[in-house]
């Protein structure tokens, strides 16, 4: 027997209230097991950037949601792990794979196209989805062509940068010069820079390419 409609609606309730409860970390995690299958968080914060600290946080805190679990046996083959070179290899690592719930929530979110909705969720701005497919395209761009392409007040734009850095979806960088290459909306082969320039993090624009 399926499950009633009404079980079916429930159990999307408490999927979408668990996330919104996760970092953009924690989100883009269930996107790399799903490719990776079984991986490990040494592994899973070189690909993003960010310190091993923080993604080994928040796989604890997923296998406490019961979305992720560790794997057991004493060595790991390339057919389970994909992202490994070796046939097979010794586990030295503590290695993690997606639960039956992990790959529902996963489903749910990319068939239901959900990144908007969490993006503007989490972030306080209903565009937050918007701006940063924007940032993909130009690269490079300052908080005051932000605030004109999105009709937002420039202290308002300041404030929603501000918060998107907090949650690791976009990074600041002064440039001393930005070549066209590097800034796409820019006419000029290259310019000085006298603004505080935004892009897209490297969590930011994984979150991009797999949700989108």
């Amino acid at each position: 027997m399926g499950k009633s409609s009404e079980e079916s609606t429930d159990c999307n309730e408490k999927l979408m209230g668990i996330l919104k409860s996760l970092t953009p970390l924690q989100v883009y995690i269930l996107a790399h097991l799903r490719q990776a299958n079984i991986d490990y968080a040494k592994s899973i914060a070189k690909m993003i950037e960010m310190p091993i600290e923080k993604v080994a946080e928040s796989l604890e805190e997923l296998e406490k949601l019961g979305i992720i679990e560790r794997t057991h046996g004493a060595a790991i083959k390339r057919t389970e792990a994909r992202f490994k070179l070796s046939a097979e290899v010794r586990k030295h690592h503590t290695y993690y794979r997606l639960t039956k719930e992990g790959k529902h929530l996963l489903r749910t979110i990319k068939t239901n196209n959900l990144l908007g909705e969490y993006l503007s969720n989490i972030s306080g701005y209903r565009n937050t989805l918007e701006l940063l497919l924007f940032l993909k395209k130009a690269r490079y761009e300052h908080a005051a062509t932000i605030s004109r392409v999105f009709s937002v007040n420039l202290e308002d734009t300041r404030s929603i940068l501000r918060n998107l850095v907090k949650l690791n979806l976009i990074a600041e960088c002064k440039p001393k010069i930005l070549k066209r290459k590097h800034r796409k909306a820019k006419p000029k082969k290259e310019t000085r820079t006298q603004h505080k320039y935004y892009k897209l993090s490297r969590l930011g624009e994984l979150l991009i390419r797999y949700y989108t």
